[in-house]
């Protein structure tokens, strides 16, 4: 399934520095999860779960699935933004946004 991505906190950058990121984004996300076509659907399936539970959910709460779908995003989101923004980033909110393409 295609995507693509908006990074907010990329503002004031050149064009192609700008698309480097995004590439670099994409890239860690694909990577953590094993395949593009991966991204949006465990993405999707999070928000989900987030909207259910929050955005840090009581693991002991979650079914064995969702628990695994909560692990899988959050490794890739920190693998993400970490190599775009670095290892010492905060991650706030609204830093990114994943569409359907």
């Amino acid at each position: 399934m295609n995507y693509t991505v908006k990074l907010y906190d990329a503002e004031g950058e050149s064009e192609t520095r700008h698309r480097e990121a995004v590439l670099r984004f994409r890239r860690a996300l694909e990577d953590t999860l094993g395949d593009a076509s991966l991204v949006l659907p465990v993405y999707l399936a999070y928000q989900r779960i987030a909207g259910v539970y929050g955005e840090q959910p009581d693991t002991a709460a979650l079914t064995d699935a969702e628990r695994e779908i909560v692990e899988q995003w959050q490794a890739a989101e920190t693998a993400a933004i970490t190599a775009v923004f670095g290892p010492l980033r905060n991650m706030g909110d609204g830093m990114y946004e994943l569409k359907p393409a």
